[in-house]
């Protein structure tokens, strides 16, 4: 017999995975779609009633948005600049319906390598807070996510937060977006940065691209290439003049690995530029 559950706190809910396992029901969005035809198979645990994971905080040394934030609190919350790349991703995800529904836990969870909300975190450093009955343990989001709808996720486990530590939130941040139009499409490519200027240098640079890897890559290489340049036209030059071997893309209904490589290193140095604020676009349509 298929179970129903929706915990009243979180401590119910960890108890309930703890005693074998269930199917976590968060916004719907992605949970009712990957049905499709075939009836449900699975115990379900509807945490829509767990209003503690839900929001933004400063608790100590990071920002926590816990897992049930939707797209449209990220969008509609004050948050440093840094913040501007995934608010500008909470955009894209969807239609606002979908915005105002799905959950930034379950974008992860998905796994999916165009997720769009996983380039911008990545820039800001972030982890994931796991849970169970027994045990929380934070890891970081690029050790979370193993590949293609395979997460670090264990038994009894649930996502609780998103953890941002503020030494990752000075800069401006950007995002970019390829998709075959310019609303409520998969992206063939998409990146994002963080730039830190300080004296008209690139101080910092945080830079990361989905859609062209089992999961989306921060670009270590490109980074450390960017630290020290003067803000202006040696960005783009670095960025065509960088090797990129962090992107592995693949041929798909969307486009050809060859596209993608190159569509890539221009939208990277699209959201680079604007991350500087040398340059205002911020979304592309193929």
């Amino acid at each position: 017999m298929i179970r129903y559950a929706k915990p009243k706190n979180v401590d119910e809910a960890l108890a309930l995975l703890s005693d074998g396992p269930w199917r976590i029901l968060a916004g719907g969005t992605d949970f009712y779609p990957a049905l499709g035809n075939r009836p449900l198979s699975e115990n379900v645990l509807d945490i829509n009633g767990l209003s503690e994971l839900r929001g933004i905080a400063e608790v100590g040394s990071h920002i926590v948005v816990g897992a049930r934030t939707t797209w449209t609190d990220i969008i509609r919350r004050d948050l440093p600049a840094a913040f501007d790349g995934l608010k500008l991703a909470a955009r894209e995800v969807g239609s606002v319906q979908i915005q105002n529904r799905a959950s930034i836990a379950g974008n992860l969870c998905n796994a999916s390598p165009a997720a769009d909300g996983v380039p911008p975190l990545l820039t800001l450093g972030a982890e994931v807070e796991l849970r169970s009955a027994s045990l929380t343990r934070h890891l970081p989001l690029e050790d979370f996510i193993l590949g293609n709808r395979r997460t670090a996720l264990q038994p009894g486990e649930m996502v609780t937060a998103i953890r941002i530590p503020k030494s990752a939130t000075a800069g401006t941040s950007a995002f970019v977006k390829l998709g075959a139009r310019r609303y409520l499409v998969i992206s063939i490519a998409m990146a994002a940065a963080r730039i830190v200027v300080e004296d008209g240098i690139v101080a910092e640079a945080a830079v990361a691209v989905g859609s062209c890897s089992l999961v989306a890559k921060r670009l270590t290489g490109l980074e450390a290439a960017l630290r020290g340049l003067p803000i202006g036209p040696a960005l783009a030059e670095t960025v065509a003049a960088t090797s990129l071997p962090e992107l592995a893309p693949i041929d798909d209904v969307r486009g050809t690995a060859e596209y993608r490589r190159e569509a890539a290193r221009e939208i990277v140095t699209r959201a680079v530029l604007a991350a500087s604020g040398h340059h205002p676009l911020t979304k592309v349509a193929a």
